[in-house]
């Protein structure tokens, strides 16, 4: 039975996520070190993890395998959930995959060296946009309605 697990902390399609989750009768898990609402419906499922740096990563990657679905903007996370056989999709609905996942981490890796060499070059990333908001809508629909 597949399940939807959820990088809470930082998560901005939460809500949207639910949505789909209810609509397709899929169990749903907030991963989070605290802070996240507890959700009243039935199917939504609320993990609270100690305090500490990547303490939900670790729960996720630990808890997802083949057939599970994770959000996450978290790439390193990504790329374990990847390993284990999950489907991966970022906010922005960007499905991450065993055929792309090296070049997204090998990027993400690039960008932060670049950063630490330059302390003028932060940030840089773009606004999450109403069309990121559909799009990812349209992935985790359609990822969560395969066989």
């Amino acid at each position: 039975m597949t399940r939807l697990f959820i990088d809470a902390d930082a998560c901005p399609v939460k809500d949207e996520a639910e949505r789909v989750a209810t609509r397709l009768g899929v169990r749903m898990l907030l991963v989070s070190n605290g802070g996240i609402r507890p959700s009243q419906n039935p199917l939504v499922e609320s993990v609270f993890v100690a305090a500490g740096p990547d303490e939900a990563d670790k729960w996720i990657a630990d808890a997802c395998g083949p057939g599970d679905v994770v959000v996450t903007g978290d790439i390193p996370l990504a790329a374990k959930c990847v390993a284990a056989g999950a489907w991966v999709v970022k906010h922005d609905g960007q499905e991450l995959t065993a055929t792309n996942i090296g070049m997204v981490l090998a990027s993400r890796d690039l960008m932060a060296d670049l950063r630490a060499a330059d302390p003028f070059r932060q940030g840089g990333g773009k606004a999450f946009s109403k069309a990121d908001r559909s799009r990812f809508l349209d992935v985790l629909d359609r990822i969560l309605r395969r066989p």
